[in-house]
């Protein structure tokens, strides 16, 4: 197993048929309120980077897809040879999110692209990855 493969991430995405987004909420206080993002996290094992997109959006939204795209590879810091694996997901079967004791609170909405483009621009989102992700999938 390699440490790259526990450092890299994957960030989802998801796109129902009327073009929804899945969008997470949840309150950050080290980061001073209540902020967005996207399905997404950490590699596990020996997962390749769409193992693990595939199963932070079932654990974190319940959602299962027929159609996986790449969005891309890119870095997370230059500090760091980890990197953030992107992908659009469609073709969705909703089920029940399967939160850790620690992802609680997530609330799960679905956002019309634009109202989450809009988020992006008034900076609701938390981290980087989730608007870069909605901006090369609104785009491509």
């Amino acid at each position: 197993m390699s440490n790259r493969a526990l450092r890299d991430a994957s960030v989802i995405v998801a796109r129902d048929a009327n073009d929804g987004v899945a969008v997470l909420r949840a309150d950050f206080p080290a980061h001073g309120g209540e902020y967005l993002f996207l399905p997404g996290g950490r590699r596990e094992g020996e997962e390749t980077p769409l193992e693990c997109a595939r199963r932070e959006l079932r654990e974190e939204a319940g959602v299962t897809a027929q159609q996986w795209r790449p969005l891309g590879s890119h870095a997370i810091t230059l500090g760091s040879a980890a990197r953030v694996h992107l992908f659009e997901a469609r073709g969705l079967t909703l089920g029940p999110q399967e939160l850790t004791e620690t992802e609680q609170d997530y609330k799960l909405m679905w956002w019309p692209m634009a109202d989450a483009l809009r988020a992006v621009n008034e900076g609701r989102f938390l981290l980087p990855a989730g608007p870069l992700a909605l901006l090369l999938a609104a785009h491509s």
